[in-house]
């Protein structure tokens, strides 16, 4: 099926209409027409090659939220007129050990991505959601609850999951004390599910003057990490802390500020950690430094269902496609609250 879309031709180059053949559906497969479509910032940084490893041309976007036109023979959770989402993958081998717990993201043969991905079986590029159209596997399709708004939606397919899975991992409710690390896309949503799921909430920022935009997203306070004073009050508090920051920084100064049994967990940087840790702050307390990679599918939908119990939805501003390029460039300044979502009617 022919299919419009946005796409990047090489890294220095804007993203521009692109014309292009998505397959037609097999047996298991659901096509969706795209309603909105989040913008992540690893949605820039593929279609800059950041990392030396972009498929050009390339169509980003993994934060796809949609309505089903069309099922094939096998599918049965989907039906034409159901509203659903995309997010970070479209495939897995689906038989080895992470896959067969549920961590399908960690898959041994590598996890398809929604884009810059190669297809399992005709081994084609995988092209995202900036378009018009998808045809997605009916495993990696997610059920949207009823009464949020769509484009709002979108942003938990990557941010929500990717702040929900550490959350879940250390077993994070009532009682318990966690703080946030930057207040951007990530972190105004890891704020948003702390506080929901009971727990304490501060935020951790460079800056003065986000007290008021924190409280109003759930953090119960409001750290400015540049304070020693301000760091030394909370020195021993937090159960977990969720490093969102997505760019090299020092992790030092948070370690003396988690309890005992505490856990840092990066999810917003993927790069070295060049500053040299401090074992000692590691050893004396049991504390840890982990990181933790978006969430597989059975983990992603749980997400999902507990945003639809809490009416919790990202903050969005609203695009047309055509003002991708010139978000890309505001997103580099952190000039959004606090996440750009495409109207992909637009396209």
């Amino acid at each position: 099926m022919q299919v419009r879309g946005y796409a990047a031709s090489s890294a220095v180059e804007d993203l521009k209409p692109f014309n292009f053949e998505r397959r037609e559906p097999r047996s298991n497969d659901v096509v969706i027409e795209i309603l909105y479509c989040g913008v992540c910032h690893t949605d820039l940084h593929i279609a800059r090659n950041h990392g030396g490893y972009t498929r050009y041309p390339v169509v980003p976007g993994h934060e796809i939220v949609g309505r089903v036109t069309k099922t094939g023979s096998e599918v049965k959770r989907f039906q034409a007129g159901d509203i659903v989402g995309v997010g970070c993958m479209v495939d897995s081998c689906q038989s080895c050990s992470p896959c067969r717990l549920g961590f399908e993201q960690h898959c041994l043969e590598g996890a398809t991505f929604t884009y810059n991905g190669g297809d399992r079986q005709d081994k084609s590029t995988t092209f995202g959601g900036y378009s018009s159209h998808i045809v997605v596997s009916e495993k990696f399709c997610l059920s949207i609850p009823d009464g949020l708004e769509l484009s709002a939606v979108a942003p938990l397919l990557c941010a929500g999951i990717t702040t929900w899975e550490p959350l879940e991992q250390w077993n994070i409710g009532p009682g318990s004390k966690v703080a946030v690390i930057g207040l951007g896309g990530l972190g105004h949503m890891a704020l948003k599910l702390a506080k929901a799921k009971g727990s304490e909430v501060t935020l951790f920022t460079r800056s003065s003057g986000k007290e008021d935009d924190a409280r109003r997203l759930g953090a119960d306070a409001v750290v400015v990490s540049t304070d020693n004073a301000q760091m030394q009050s909370v020195s021993g508090t937090f159960d977990l802390i969720i490093d969102t920051v997505p760019y090299e920084h020092d992790v030092n100064p948070y370690l003396p500020t988690l309890s005992f049994n505490g856990t840092l967990v990066l999810v917003g940087y993927m790069g070295p950690l060049n500053e040299p840790v401090s074992a000692g702050a590691l050893v004396f307390g049991r504390k840890a430094i982990a990181g933790t990679f978006i969430g597989g599918i059975e983990s992603t939908q749980k997400m999902l269902d507990f945003c639809g119990e809490h009416s919790i939805v990202s903050d969005v501003e609203i695009i047309r496609i055509q003002q991708i390029n010139e978000a890309y460039e505001r997103m580099l300044k952190s000039d959004v609250k606090y996440r750009f979502v495409i109207d992909m009617t637009s396209v």
